[in-house]
């Protein structure tokens, strides 16, 4: 075993949560999958990361700031505007073909 998935398995037993205890299974290996609504977990969140421009950075932050005062909040959290985000991106078939069309021209 690697020292990553010792300290994984270490990890996993001081948080009194089990390790992995079998290979993970992949959509089309014969297993049977469980389709999962979004918003419904199975258990732990999961961290995801980003990186910013500073520029980008400035610009969600007055964002936010301005979604608090117009929405009567004290303040609009990055953890709030990316969970909508996402959540719309999941259920939007046109902003996610949007979304898809900018990576697209993102990346020629």
């Amino acid at each position: 075993m690697s020292a990553g998935a010792d300290r994984f398995e270490a990890d996993a037993e001081r948080s009194g949560t089990p390790g992995r205890t079998a290979p993970p299974t992949f959509p089309g290996s014969g297993a049977a999958t469980e389709r999962i609504a979004v918003g419904q977990t199975r258990g732990r969140r999961t961290r995801r990361t980003v990186d910013l421009t500073p520029a980008q950075h400035r610009a969600l932050d007055i964002w936010q700031r301005d979604a608090a005062d117009r929405l009567g909040l004290a303040r609009v959290t990055g953890q709030e505007v990316l969970t909508a985000l996402i959540d719309q991106l999941l259920m939007d078939r046109e902003l996610s073909a949007r979304i898809q069309r900018a990576i697209q021209s993102g990346r020629r």
